[in-house]
């Protein structure tokens, strides 16, 4: 895969992130806090097929995309069957399983176990999907129906509930089938470049690759994957369990809002994945320790700027809108999930530079550390104090600020890099400086609108010194493109 490729699928896949989080916000500010007790219990649904889907998968999805290239073109499409055949097998596996579990009356929400199962099946198949996708260079198509169709799914069910007499019964189904018509998609498209190979006779393709291997790299896969989810998904199961699906639709509402700072992040992540992995190879860290860090300072740098807007006026903005009763209350939580995410987009991408090393074995050990830290402080907080949904949030703070040092110290231990230099430091203290004085300036004598005035001050003040020091190269340089395109017009 060549740079240009790779440059292409960051920017849509950019786009369609942002196409996606457009659709999400709007319907986060006008929709979803009219029904929050539904917005808890998709949260919940949501939440139970993310447990499910990498169970169903188990790792061979990410398997198809390290053994696939190294085979000839029938044992590729030998391989994508066997895997679909395999996550056939593990989904009678897993109903087997959730059957079980439903009969445990101590669980809440367990009516809605079959919408999550559905959901995870469709999630499993599209996973398999989109790697063979990433191989053939076709990622674009199916990712605009992964990430479109749900984010237009969602506020439409809630529409048909809360303006057209729908049941909530019928609102989830619709929801589910919105997933089933995603997977025809993708699967529509992928088959039209892509076709499997009908036999249940592996053994040629298994002895080109060694049976234990597959299932070694398999099971490290899906180990990673669970261990995210109990990582970062595990809040929308135990807010439900332990508090209400209100609380958790409050939840929801903070970490939809807050995750759109993180898009920024998306296509860099994608767009120097490559150059990550060659630089490791060719053993150049004297190269990929300056992009370590300047591509840590330019992602603090944006999401220091969107985040200082949301601390400035993000009170006063929904002070406006016609939900601010349902809004207002998740403000906590958008503070604390937000400087979260400004803090994993500051530490760059250290959890890449792991995984695309000798070491990346270490990322695994690192989420489940995250993972335990979470599901203990969480427990903790919603069994042995009244914190509430505010307490999950400082918990997953806490547990995301351990598991960045964690990688910091692991990299800085082997490849003497940290993401920290002088520049970096300057651009930290003076976004906070600039965030007190845009605070406290007397800006109250333009009413509800004062918010606009301090917001534009920090943002128009943060970046006129940043372009006047050239702390942040990057950003002088797309100031010096955009430039060039004026001068052009004129």
């Amino acid at each position: 895969m060549n740079n240009r490729f790779s440059s292409k699928q960051a920017l849509w896949f950019t786009l369609i992130n942002y196409f996606g989080v457009l659709i999400g916000t709007v319907s986060t500010l006008f929709i979803y806090p009219n029904d929050k007790e539904l917005l808890g219990i998709i949260g919940f649904i949501d939440g139970f097929a993310q447990v499910l889907y990498p169970v169903m998968v188990l790792g061979a999805s990410t398997a198809l995309l390290n053994f696939q290239p190294k085979l000839n073109e029938y044992l590729q499409r030998k391989l994508f069957s066997y895997s679909m055949v395999s996550i056939i097998g593990m989904i009678f596996f897993c109903a087997l399983s959730v059957l079980l579990i439903y009969w445990f009356n101590w669980l809440e929400n367990k009516q809605y176990f079959i919408y999550g199962f559905a959901i995870a099946i469709c999630l499993a198949f599209v996973d398999l999907f989109k790697r063979q996708a990433t191989n053939l260079q076709k990622l674009s198509v199916p990712t605009f129906y992964e990430k479109i169709i749900p984010k237009i799914s969602l506020p439409f069910a809630f529409a048909l509930i809360l303006y057209f007499g729908f049941t909530a019964t019928k609102g989830l189904i619709f929801y589910t089938a919105s997933f089933a018509v995603m997977l025809f998609a993708i699967g529509f498209y992928l088959f039209k470049y892509f076709k499997p190979v009908g036999t249940f006779n592996y053994k040629d393709l298994f002895q080109e690759i060694p049976k234990k291997q597959y299932y070694q790299y398999s099971l490290y896969a899906f180990s990673a994957s669970l261990g995210s989810f109990f990582a970062f998904r595990i809040d929308s199961l135990m807010i439900p369990e332990f508090l209400s699906n209100a609380a958790n639709g409050d939840f929801k509402l903070g970490v939809n809002l807050a995750n759109t700072l993180m898009i920024p992040a998306t296509g860099v992540f994608a767009l120097y994945s490559p150059f990550i992995s060659e630089a490791l190879k060719k053993n150049d860290l004297s190269v990929l320790k300056i992009k370590y860090a300047d591509v840590s300072k330019n992602l603090f740098f944006i999401g220091i700027l969107l985040y200082g807007c949301v601390l400035l006026g993000m009170n006063d903005f929904f002070e406006l809108l016609s939900t601010a009763d349902q809004l207002i209350p998740v403000l906590p939580v958008l503070y604390i999930l937000g400087g979260n995410v400004v803090l994993n987009m500051a530490t760059g991408f250290n959890t890449e530079i792991i995984a695309y090393s000798k070491f990346y074995r270490f990322n695994l050990i690192a989420i489940v550390v995250l993972a335990v830290l979470n599901v203990g402080l969480n427990y903790y907080v919603l069994t042995q104090t009244n914190y509430g949904i505010i307490g999950v949030a400082w918990a997953s703070f806490f547990s995301m600020t351990v598991f960045n040092l964690l990688k910091m110290a692991f990299i800085y231990k082997h490849f003497k890099m940290l993401p920290i230099n002088a520049h970096y430091t300057k651009t930290i203290a003076s976004s906070l400086v600039l965030l007190l004085i845009a605070y406290f300036l007397p800006f109250n004598f333009l009413g509800n609108f004062a918010f606009v005035a301090r917001c534009g001050f920090f943002a128009l003040a943060f970046m006129v010194l940043i372009y006047q020091t050239g702390w942040v190269q990057e950003f002088n340089n797309n100031v010096e493109k955009i430039k060039k395109i004026f001068l052009k017009i004129k």
